[in-house]
């Protein structure tokens, strides 16, 4: 009957989610506008892809426990190929997504295959030495590809009219609503899989699965390259929400961002990733704007310094979530849910009615049988 409940309650919410564009609910302080205005659907949308995103990355850190310093090189690498692909040829939308899909693919293959002949710091370090040479091809922009510094603008003519345009913002909402949930229902069946067990196995004990029999290098390797491909989806999808490509998406702070989200939602829990990376997208948004308003810069300095500095304030709430909600606001909802499943006035486990004990908890020493 739980599981039931939970199915039907994540049905609900999606058929709300997928309602928001056709309805007029305010959100003061958390949303810039009615939900059917194309400045909150984009914002919406933004959260959308930032989750399935986390959720990629939820995958390869919280299942396989790879921490990479890399991940943000994929998801770029699906912005750019698109970008790169539409703007030099004639190629509608749908063939070059798959093209670039599957390059995204290979490049995973090739990065994951070099870096997990290492483990641990080490992997971390070859992960991060990829995004930074990713990052500096992007930024120096050899032969006119990637615009540099500037980015490079969506070319339309390869993307049908229904995607292009702030009055068909209301489409792209739901495109990235789509996209997080095929992103969502992807990583729940490889957790599902074979393969995600043996991942998960890998992660705490590598030796002891190698000693039964188990291949943790190519386990792990699959994991890496399915969370990859994940990401260039999500990067592809990203581009046409945008209108466009930018470096800022292939730096290593990228990740770390993405880190932060897995982290604040509680690392293992896949609806912690969608919260973490919801609530993070929303704080940065608007404490940007909270930085900038009237109230903030009328302050003394030793406050007006501190508060007009977003990232001051995210890192403030990111400190706080670690001392005082350790596993995140997964970890916290799961021991609020523990609490109130304690029967009153007796221990875990007790039973008031005096049938016996729970299943799994021992009967007291004396007891008759």
């Amino acid at each position: 009957m739980t599981s039931i409940r939970t199915r039907l309650g994540g049905l609900a919410l999606l058929v709300l989610l997928g309602c928001l564009p056709l309805l007029a609910v305010p959100v003061p302080g958390v949303l810039p506008g009615y939900t059917y205005e194309p400045g909150t659907l984009q914002l919406l949308a933004l959260c959308w892809l930032t989750a399935a995103l986390a959720l990629s990355y939820q995958l390869l850190f919280g299942v396989a426990g790879l921490m990479s310093f890399g991940h943000a090189l994929y998801f770029a690498a699906g912005i750019y190929g698109l970008a790169i692909v539409l703007d030099r040829t004639d190629v509608p939308l749908l063939p070059a997504a798959a093209l670039v899909l599957v390059g995204g693919v290979a490049l995973a293959f090739v990065v994951g295959a070099i870096s997990l002949r290492v483990t641990g710091i080490s992997f971390a370090m070859v992960t991060l030495a990829f995004a930074q040479a990713g990052n500096v091809l992007v930024r120096r922009d050899q032969g006119d590809v990637t615009g540099g510094e500037e980015g490079l603008a969506l070319a339309t003519d390869g993307v049908p009219a229904a995607l292009v345009g702030v009055v068909n913002t209301r489409n792209l909402y739901w495109l990235a609503l789509a996209v997080l949930l095929l992103v969502y229902l992807v990583v729940l069946w490889i957790e599902r899989s074979r393969a995600g067990h043996m991942a998960a196995a890998v992660r705490e004990n590598e030796v002891r699965v190698r000693i039964i029999g188990g291949r943790p290098y190519l386990t792990k390797l699959v994991v890496f390259v399915l969370a990859a491909s994940l990401a260039t989806v999500v990067g592809m999808t990203y581009l046409l929400l945008q209108s466009g490509a930018s470096p800022a998406a292939s730096t290593a702070d990228f990740t770390l961002t993405l880190l932060v989200m897995v982290v604040l939602g509680g690392v293992g829990s896949r609806w912690g990733a969608v919260v973490g990376a919801v609530l993070y997208t929303l704080l940065d948004q608007r404490l940007a704007e909270l930085a900038h308003s009237e109230a903030v810069a009328g302050l003394p300095a030793v406050l007006r310094i501190p508060l007009s500095e977003p990232m001051f304030l995210l890192g403030t709430c990111f400190v706080l979530v670690v001392i005082f909600l350790p596993g995140g606001l997964a970890g916290a909802a799961e021991r609020l849910a523990a609490r109130r499943r304690t029967t009153p006035g007796g221990p875990p486990g007790s039973d008031p009615d005096g049938s016996g004990p729970a299943p799994g908890v021992p009967a007291p020493e004396g007891a008759a049988a």
